[in-house]
């Protein structure tokens, strides 16, 4: 991303679900013309260069260096699955052994994928990965999600059974958000769990949110800077809470544990859809009555 802030930004920022191709901001980057129904295509691992490799090696280095104090330890100790970082991993070998383990699979797409296709792929535990990298001159900014993005940043947790779990109920949620016409309140609390999310633990704050992972630059900044705001998790409070796509984040919102992620958004979410719809939103950085921060 620009100096300053995330490792990409746009109206995906680190691959949030509900934001499509056909928008007319800019042209694909991936072959669409080889996807199928799902808009999973083949990985066409030959293809990459050593060039890509090479960058993805020091994609890799860069971020793992900054893991330690800042990354929660279930991250960190699944970085391992994705294998030697001196080359992009192939996703079959990859899903085989993230199967065994949570029965999550990798698959992956040209790029960003319509709203219902990304929801019906989590739904069935299929996580999208885009199949180009950025360019050497991306190295710090690229302006949506690749697979360096979605294989460090989120990959890693689909190793901890209960963040797994999420996400599969995540995708469940969402073909159903649809039916509501409630995904842009649900892209919030993806926005600000899946990719910006922070997590007490005994040792301190840390991160376990994607966007916050593969950045270069908001990994520390979401943990340690005293600028942006850090509230408790609230449900309501996040689903009306607007995120910024081209900056570090004003809020993060923080949880106490995986386990209350997955109770807090267990329960049918049509009645809070209601609440948020007749509540005022709020603008990213904004203090809110009964916020509790952290």
């Amino acid at each position: 991303m620009p100096s300053g802030s995330p490792d990409f930004h746009s109206g995906v920022n680190q691959g949030v679900a509900p934001v499509t191709y056909g928008q007319g901001e800019r042209p694909p980057r991936g072959d669409y013309a080889q996807a199928r129904a799902d808009y999973t295509c083949e990985q066409d691992w030959a293809a990459y260069t050593p060039e890509q490799h090479e960058l993805y090696r020091r994609l890799f280095e860069r971020q793992s260096a900054q893991l330690p104090g800042l990354a929660c330890d279930e991250f960190i100790a699944a970085v391992s699955q994705l294998g030697e970082p001196s080359q992009i991993p192939r996703f079959e070998a990859l899903s085989e052994t993230l199967f065994r383990a949570t029965r999550w699979q990798v698959v992956a797409v040209p790029g960003l994928i319509p709203e219902e296709a990304f929801f019906a792929l989590l739904a069935q535990r299929k996580f999208p990965v885009t199949g180009w990298l950025r360019k050497p001159e991306e190295f710090d900014y690229v302006v949506e999600p690749d697979v360096f993005h979605d294989l460090f940043g989120h990959v890693p947790l689909l190793f901890e059974p209960r963040f797994a779990d999420y996400m599969q109920a995540y995708g469940i949620g969402g073909l159903k958000a649809s039916r509501l016409e409630a995904c842009e309140h649900l892209a919030r609390l993806y926005w600000y769990t899946v990719e910006f999310g922070l997590i007490d633990t005994p040792a301190g704050r840390r991160a376990y949110g994607a966007g916050i992972l593969s950045s270069g630059g908001e990994l520390r900044y979401s943990v340690t800077s005293p600028q942006p705001q850090r509230i408790a998790f609230d449900l309501d409070r996040i689903m009306r809470t607007r995120y910024t796509i081209d900056s570090y984040q004003a809020s993060y919102f923080v949880i106490d544990s995986f386990q209350q992620l997955i109770e807090v958004t267990a329960p049918d979410f049509t009645p809070v859809y209601a609440r948020v719809a007749a509540s005022s939103v709020l603008a990213a950085g904004e203090s809110a009555p009964g916020d509790r921060p952290r």
